[in-house]
């Protein structure tokens, strides 16, 4: 299938569904960094900077859009799906009145499902169906995939022809149990926070984002079960997506920090997700929703649903993990030495911490002040 990538960042869900066996007709991306990127590693496809400056698209199987995220974001501005920036979605429902893709992809954050209490999802079953497409949406989770990086995202699947239910819903092998026993796990969280939340993750990296709770594009920690805490490389933050280490490089041609680098694959789609949809676009079963439940007004989205273009919808029970593949432990997975945490990072830390009244797992505070102590002192550390 021929696709179109709109507010494409780096080129993951083009990525994962050229893996898939399609091609890519058009790139679009307004960020510089990002379009570096996307010219140095897809050469050949047309890029474009602004989607409002788009007349029409080309003539594409599949219109893909990853919008932006910030407004509906936890980590972000939590304006709605009406903020600055994740109200450029309407833009790419300008461009389908004069298209007609077989699919519309859109992919976002699980958070917009609950946002003010699910105005964002509302507006785009709402819009959607006006342009007459049935629409799906399922909350998929890249360690599914393999990856050990912990990262929900909502992919919503449109046709005007086809049923999305037999492209999304098949599969569903059920969210693993945590382990109980951590101690010998490598284990992610975010040492920008720690007053109201804890992106924790058991053997895995919280979702990579690309910008934190104070405002920074920042690589979470990792609590190693020897005590040392410490943060990725850049590189392991890639692979962590799926790239290829060091596909990010060439925006540093454009002298961004290494900060920007995180950005753009906080912000990016994981490839392996989009390979796997890519996948189920040649292979869509049969689905039978006779038992999904309508689903309320005004009330939070399910992790599922979907809506035939009447104004009705459906919840469906299906997981965040339509696969099992075999799964890379967090620390067999790192390739690069990991950077012990700052002295400043884990001092900040631990005072919020100090703060709040949040349940912490079991050592972890322990570990961090253990970490603060050998920083601090280079004869302990050595």
């Amino acid at each position: 299938m021929k696709v179109v990538g709109l507010f494409a960042g780096i080129g993951g869900i083009e990525l994962g569904l050229h893996a898939a066996g399609h091609a890519t007709a058009l790139l679009c991306d307004y960020e510089p960094a990002a379009q570096a990127v996307l010219a140095a590693r897809f050469p050949n496809v047309p890029l474009v900077g602004d989607v409002r400056e788009l007349i029409a698209l080309p003539r594409a199987d599949v219109v893909a859009a990853g919008f932006p995220c910030q407004d509906l974001s936890q980590a972000g501005r939590t304006a709605g799906i009406n903020g600055g920036q994740s109200s450029l979605v309407g833009e790419v429902f300008r461009l389908l009145r004069h298209s007609d893709p077989t699919w519309l992809l859109l992919e976002n954050v699980p958070f917009m499902l609950q946002l003010e209490r699910g105005a964002a999802m509302r507006y785009l079953a709402t819009a959607l169906e006006e342009l007459g497409f049935r629409w799906a949406y399922r909350v998929v989770d890249a360690r599914s995939f393999g990856l050990p990086q912990r990262r929900k995202r909502v992919l919503l699947l449109a046709s005007r022809t086809e049923d999305p239910r037999k492209v999304l819903f098949h599969g569903d092998v059920g969210e693993p149990d945590t382990p109980k026993d951590v101690s010998e796990l490598a284990c992610g969280f975010y040492w920008t926070e720690g007053i109201r939340g804890l992106g924790w993750a058991v053997d895995s990296v919280p979702t990579l984002k690309g910008g934190s709770t104070i405002g920074i594009p920042s690589p979470p920690a990792i609590r190693f079960p020897d005590g040392f805490v410490g943060t990725p490389h850049i590189r392991d933050a890639e692979r962590l997506q799926g790239f290829d280490a060091d596909w990010t490089l060439p925006a540093a041609g454009l002298g961004v920090r290494t900060g920007a680098r995180w950005k753009l694959v906080g912000n990016a789609v994981s490839v392996p997700m989009a390979r796997w949809l890519g996948s189920r676009l040649l292979d869509p079963q049969t689905y039978d929703g006779d038992s999904d439940e309508p689903i309320a007004a005004n009330v939070a989205w399910p992790r599922a649903a979907w809506g035939n273009g009447d104004g009705s919808a459906y919840s469906a029970d299906v997981s965040a993990w339509p696969v099992r593949a075999p799964y890379s432990h967090l620390a067999e997975f790192l390739e690069e030495e990991p950077a012990p945490l700052s002295e400043r990072a884990a001092q900040g830390f631990l005072n919020r911490a100090s703060r709040s009244s949040l349940h912490f797992p079991e050592g972890l505070l322990d570990d961090v002040a253990a970490h603060l102590h050998r920083v601090r002192d280079p004869v302990l550390a050595a």
